[in-house]
């Protein structure tokens, strides 16, 4: 079994004088890993409300309570690995979940197969999924681990969208995975 590989994170930002710099040049300070599910969570940045407030320094938004959605409005973007191996029962890697988002997921490396409630489609490296809170899963069902970058939108159902779905809005993950 690999160790994650943890991803470069550079952060730019500017001096009192207004003079662009980088901040910050080194692998993301926030890291998790299920080793039990053969996942690993790599949260680059993420922002709160619309339009990103943009400051000169910011303290890192990454050490804050990691959770799947981003925050009302916000923006989040991780880098996720799915080791192979790691398959439950129902030949899944992750819980069967849903969020208010609009996430693009962006294959570098290796393979993911995306589960929905009719359909699978497997994904390879340089595609891309715009994946638009439905229930999903997420499966590496191939030999090698799959690196997938994703950037999460915060969103709201429409209600005539909400009114049709199993459950209505009361199943939307809020917290992070197994949480």
């Amino acid at each position: 079994m690999s160790t994650p590989a943890v991803p470069r994170r550079v952060v730019t930002g500017h001096t009192p004088d207004g003079v662009s710099v980088v901040l910050s040049d080194g692998p993301v300070p926030v890291s998790r890993d299920l080793p039990d599910d053969g996942v690993s969570f790599h949260e680059v940045w993420c922002t709160e409300g619309a339009p990103a407030t943009i400051t000169a320094v910011e303290d890192d938004p990454t050490r804050r309570e990691l959770a799947v959605p981003p925050p009302v409005r916000g923006t989040k973007i991780r880098v996720n690995e799915f080791r192979p191996g790691h398959l439950d029962e129902r030949g899944l890697q992750s819980p069967v979940h849903r969020t208010a988002t609009i996430d693009y997921g962006i294959v570098l490396e290796g393979e993911i197969t995306l589960v929905l409630d009719d359909s699978e489609v497997t994904l390879r490296a340089g595609d891309v999924v715009v994946q638009r809170g439905t229930d999903h899963a997420w499966a590496n069902r191939g030999e090698t681990t799959a690196r997938v970058v994703f950037v999460l939108v915060d969103g709201e159902f429409r209600p005539d969208l909400a009114a049709t779905l199993p459950g209505g809005l009361a199943g939307l993950m809020q917290a992070g995975p197994r949480d």
